[in-house]
């Protein structure tokens, strides 16, 4: 084998870029980077039928997302079919493969009638040579090709993480590696192409334990039985909350959803690293210390299981962390969706949205976007609510006047009166207005709540709101004021 470490991921395009298949991509390109060894992404579009351009696009486009950078790739297998049918045609030649002509109705019989004599259903090779000389071959009947099996022995290897496996070939029957179209299939293409690409370590989900067997005796065929093979380690499944397989049921499987319901792709990243390998009790960390950190000694042979509440908990603490400004460009567009739909359904806006602002559109004082951002991330967990929270500074919020009439009485209400009037004179600015509160829950001998949370209701239809000054300072002074004398007017009619 190559003395350079060369891991690869090898998805198929019958759909997207699932969860389990990322995290398995993240080990493989983690792995290969600490033994500064290569990365290789293979589609296994081999199956025409169901594989799609626009699922090799999502799937490429998931594994730049996450930033999984390969070396050599995209290689598509269905560039590959000479290479499959020389090797197919070198094994038939060698009495290792052969063709075989029996009818789907012919093996389904051969299944039943070994089902009701208790016996493992399997193939019975009757289409061996030496079994089928002077058989007529079937008019009407295109064969598949299936591999030769050994009839004895042990198929041994030792799993870089589930440790010593043998598996006996009694238990295994004749492999169709070609199907009668000619294409072939999973377990013979990619031996082919692990071959050709030289891999040394095979990392996959341990749902493959089944075809390593099966595949470690067709390697054995193409380049003899005492060439070294590469490594195999077969990675934990990934299980919802119930303790079942991750499937749909239990929330997003696909990358891409995660990025459209507005997760950071560093923080998925972290999350998928720790979805089976430890290092130590670190829960977050960088792409650059896993590549440090990261080897097969810790890969967990248990389970893992996928939890959502941890994901948002890491999303958040990585949003905390993120510059506004990036954050403020990724939620720009999501705002702007809001707004739109908002028009469409008759609400209101009080003022343009950031996109707008960028393109020179809309009228009157527009927060900007970057400070908005700032303010409102350490209270966010995704993109999505962030977007959501900073719709407070983009629309004409709904005023209760039942709320107002709950919140703006006695004191309160003589002390909003008086900021209506002090704030046409201050500087628009956080300290000035911070200042202001003061001074007037001091002249009106009441404590901060008791300002900040009419002022909340009249001004943006809240309660809760992110500090009252900074929130004043983003809406602007003359929304404040024009939404607070309009609040006044409803408590008490001039």
């Amino acid at each position: 084998m190559n003395d350079t470490v060369r891991t690869r991921i090898a998805p198929s395009p019958t759909g997207m870029l699932h969860l389990g298949t990322a995290r398995t991509a993240l080990f493989c390109w983690a792995f290969a980077r600490r033994n500064n060894g290569q990365f290789i992404l293979r589609i296994e579009d081999t199956d025409l039928e169901r594989s799609t351009e626009q699922n090799v696009r999502a799937i490429i486009d998931a594994m730049e997302w996450l930033d999984l950078k390969y070396d050599e790739g995209p290689v598509r297998q269905s560039a590959r079919l000479a290479r499959y049918q020389e090797v197919i045609e070198q094994l038939i030649q060698q009495d290792k493969a052969y063709l075989c002509y029996a009818s789907r109705e012919e093996l389904e019989q051969l299944r039943q009638q070994q089902i009701a004599r208790g016996e493992k259903p399997r193939y019975d090779g009757r289409w061996r040579p030496e079994r089928a000389q002077g058989r007529p071959i079937p008019t009407g009947v295109a064969p598949v090709t299936r591999f030769r099996n050994p009839d004895v022995g042990m198929v041994s290897w030792n799993d870089v993480v589930k440790g010593s496996i043998s598996i006996s070939n009694t238990e295994l029957d004749d492999l169709v590696i070609a199907r009668s179209d000619g294409m072939p299939t999973y377990n013979f293409a990619v031996v082919v192409d692990d071959i050709d690409m030289r891999i040394t370590h095979v990392l996959r989900g341990d749902d493959h334990v089944n075809n390593t067997p099966r595949q470690i005796n067709i390697y054995r065929a193409i380049l003899g039985p005492e060439a070294p093979l590469p490594k195999f380690g077969h990675l934990p499944m990934i299980l919802g909350p119930d303790g079942q397989k991750l499937s749909k049921r239990h929330g997003a499987v696909s990358v891409l959803q995660y990025r459209d319901e507005g997760f950071l792709p560093e923080a998925l990243f972290n999350y998928l690293a720790r979805l089976g390998w430890s290092h130590g009790d670190t829960e977050k960390f960088t792409r650059e210390q896993l590549t440090v950190w990261f080897d097969l000694d810790h890969v967990n042979r248990a389970p893992a299981q996928y939890d959502m509440a941890k994901l948002l908990w890491l999303n958040g603490e990585y949003m905390k962390e993120a510059d506004p400004a990036r954050l403020a460009t990724l939620i720009a567009p999501l705002i702007d969706q809001r707004l739109s739909e908002m028009n469409v359904q008759g609400a209101t806006t009080d003022r343009p949205s950031p996109a707008q602002r960028e393109r020179g559109g809309g009228e009157g004082v527009n927060p900007n976007l970057e400070s908005v951002v700032a303010l409102l991330k350490d209270r966010a967990k995704t993109l999505i609510e962030l977007a959501d929270e900073a719709m407070l500074f983009y629309l004409e919020p709904h005023i209760d006047p039942a709320l107002l009439r709950q919140h703006l009485t006695g004191k309160s209400l003589d002390a909003l009166r008086e900021f209506a009037k002090t704030a046409e004179a201050i500087p628009w600015d956080r300290p000035s207005i911070a200042a202001l509160n003061k001074q007037l829950i001091t002249d009106f001998n009441i404590k901060m709540p008791a300002l900040a949370v009419p002022l909340r209701v009249a001004v943006t239809g809240r309660t809760q709101t992110p500090s009252i000054d900074a929130v004043l300072e983003l809406i602007g002074r003359d929304a404040v004021l024009r939404r607070l004398r309009a609040a006044l007017d409803i408590v008490s009619p001039r």
